[in-house]
């Protein structure tokens, strides 16, 4: 029996050998440079009282900096430019993949959110609001960055990532008011209003979707037409790979940056 366990304990850490193998420095201690990001983000918030106004001082879209904006661009556009996108129609026809993604994430995920919010916040209508918008806010760059991470699948991640953030456009909207106006009424609870508007939903999605998938794109087509898949994904990834968690921790330093003065 003890032999059978040694074998078994060494074939499993066989397996597990090329994937630690496969995490460079900065992917394996992760973790800490996101905790040095935020709180060199909050030394930067309190050191500098004047420089939320100035990162807010340009904005692509209202309430979003030219800053962040940068940040989040770096930070999708390796991952996207990974993505194999003349094998994407595997995942599309994959109906049983596209219907549970859009359930969990448009049915159950807004209804336990909700029920979290008037759980834990019944007395803070501001925070508790936020909180049921934020399960109503369908994330895109993050959803990215962690697939990267584990090694997930790059295609699936990108086709339900867009398939989500075209429904968002959709259904963000009558969702919040129902989740914010109609429900909170049946039940008894109070109720806030929601002025939401539709194209402002579909110009964030295109911005933030839209041009980093189509830089990623071009990039795969171009860089294959000339090169070749090998050279492209032997040679140009690798170069560009680790601008993702760069652009990650920039992000957070940002956005810490921004906020370091109310979060202390």
């Amino acid at each position: 029996m003890s032999n059978v366990t040694s074998e078994t304990q060494a074939g499993a850490n066989n397996q597990e050998a090329p994937v630690i193998a496969r995490l460079s420095v900065l992917d394996r201690f992760l973790p800490l440079w996101i905790i040095l990001a935020m709180a060199g983000g909050l030394v930067l918030g309190r050191a500098i009282p004047s420089l939320n106004t100035h990162l807010n001082a340009v904005q692509v879209t209202s309430g979003t900096s030219l800053p962040i904006f940068v940040g989040l661009l770096v930070m999708m556009y390796p991952v996207l430019a990974k993505v194999r996108y003349d094998e994407i129609g595997t995942v599309t026809r994959d109906r049983k993949l596209l219907i549970s993604s859009l359930v969990i994430n448009w049915v159950i995920g807004p209804a336990v959110m909700f029920t979290l919010a008037w759980l834990m916040l019944p007395d803070l209508q501001t925070y508790r609001t936020g909180l049921i918008i934020v399960g109503l806010a369908r994330c895109i760059a993050m959803v990215l960055i962690w697939n990267e991470l584990a090694f997930g699948d790059r295609e699936a991640a990108a086709v339900l990532v867009a398939l989500n953030s075209l429904f968002q456009v959709v259904a963000f909207a009558l969702l919040g008011y129902f989740y914010l106006k109609v429900l909170p009424g049946w039940l008894g609870l109070s109720t806030v209003g929601l002025n939401l508007s539709i194209w402002r939903i579909a110009e964030t999605v295109a911005i933030f979707l839209g041009i980093p998938l189509l830089a990623g794109y071009l990039t795969r087509t171009i860089g294959e037409r000339a090169r070749g898949r090998e050279w492209y994904e032997t040679k140009l990834i690798p170069r560009i790979a680790p601008f993702a968690l760069y652009g990650l921790l920039y992000t957070i330093v940002i956005l810490f940056a921004l906020q370091g003065h109310t979060i202390t």
